[in-house]
């Protein structure tokens, strides 16, 4: 079965996604919306980080429950750039390329939950099948955020 290679992929895509969520919430800090929501959807993704993890280990995978943090010097370089950023350039163009991002690695994300869900129905493995059925939504919320906020944005930004 290939079903551990497919969780080995769902859990470094999740682990991105999270990465992704809060590096964007992180330089876009100054929009309360986007740091709030981005930061609370990312906890969403290591969630699912931890529970494919779990799981995984019966499908012969050695999977980390709590991935590598970040340093925290990172953490500040980039809120410090989001500061100059907020004052220099065009940091709403960088919002849009960042919640682009966010759009596109959640679609993978989904679809690579999708491909999990039909496998596990098909063995019916119902224990694979309710994660993937716990946590399928929550990346597609993921995915609506980000959709919305785009188009939220957009014609702000790109139009005046």
């Amino acid at each position: 079965m290939r079903i551990g290679l497919v969780l080995h992929e769902l859990h470094r895509s999740e682990h991105d996604l999270a990465q992704e969520l809060l590096h964007a919430s992180e330089r876009h800090r100054v929009d309360h919306s986007i740091y709030h929501l981005g930061q609370d959807l990312a906890e969403w993704s290591r969630q699912h980080v931890r529970e494919i993890a779990d799981i995984a280990r019966d499908y012969g995978q050695d999977l980390d429950r709590e991935p590598k943090a970040e340093l925290a010097m990172g953490r500040r370089l980039r809120e410090r750039a989001s500061e100059l950023l907020g004052r220099k350039g065009f940091p709403e163009l960088a919002l849009l390329h960042d919640l682009r991002q966010i759009y596109i690695q959640a679609c993978g994300v989904s679809a690579d939950w999708e491909m999990l869900a039909q496998a596990a129905q098909g063995i019916q493995h119902l224990d694979l099948l309710a994660l993937a059925q716990r946590c399928h939504p929550d990346t597609q919320r993921q995915m609506k955020w980000a959709n919305a906020a785009i188009k939220e944005n957009s014609t702000q930004i790109l139009v005046s």
